[in-house]
C-alpha cells in the first residue's frame, strides 16, 4: 500500500520556511561543464528564501558558479519534506552585508582570518522559483517568494 502524505495546508509558504529552518543544511547543485555537481552547504545567513553561502575562491564550486550562476538549493527535513530553491548565485560585494555576516560568524573568521582575505567569496542565492513537496506526495507546490500579506520572515 502506498504511504499517504500529510495534507499540505493553505499556507504552503509558512510550511516551506519552517522546513528550511528545521533542515538547516541544504544541498546545492551547480553545473560543471555538462556534469551536475551536488554538495552540502551551510548558509551563513538566510532571509526568507534568499540564502547567503560562503566559499573559497579556489574551490570547484566557485569556478562552476563563475561559468554558470544557475544553482538550486534543496532543503530536506527529518520527515523528508523538501523545499527546492532555484535561482542565481550572485557575488556579494556590499561591504556592509559582508561585514554583518563576517561579524556574526566565528567559523568564517577562524578559517579566513579577515573579511578582506582574497580567498573569501560570498554568494547571495537569489530565488527565481521556490517549490515545496511533502514526503511521498511526488507533487510539488509552487511557493510565493514574496509574503502574501505581511513583512519579511527572517531566520
Amino acid at each position: 500500500m502506498k504511504p499517504l502524505p500529510a495534507p499540505v495546508p493553505e499556507d504552503v509558504r509558512a510550511l516551506a520556511l519552517g522546513t528550511m529552518r528545521q533542515a538547516k543544511f541544504p544541498m546545492m547543485a551547480t553545473i560543471d561543464g555538462e556534469q551536475p555537481r551536488v554538495r552540502p552547504v551551510s548558509p551563513v545567513k538566510t532571509v526568507e528564501f534568499t540564502a547567503y553561502v560562503a566559499s573559497f575562491r579556489s574551490s570547484h564550486k566557485t569556478g562552476e558558479i563563475e561559468q554558470n550562476a544557475r544553482v538550486e538549493l534543496c532543503y530536506m527535513s527529518d520527515n523528508h519534506d523538501q523545499v527546492r530553491i532555484t535561482g542565481l548565485a550572485e557575488v556579494v560585494r556590499d561591504r556592509e552585508v559582508i561585514e554583518d555576516i563576517w561579524n556574526t560568524n566565528p567559523l568564517l573568521r577562524s578559517y579566513l582570518g579577515t573579511s578582506d582575505n582574497p580567498e573569501f567569496m560570498l554568494y547571495r542565492i537569489a530565488p527565481r522559483q521556490v517549490r515545496f513537496m511533502r514526503e511521498w506526495a511526488l507533487e510539488y507546490h509552487e511557493v510565493p517568494i514574496q509574503p502574501v500579506n505581511g513583512g519579511p520572515e527572517n531566520r
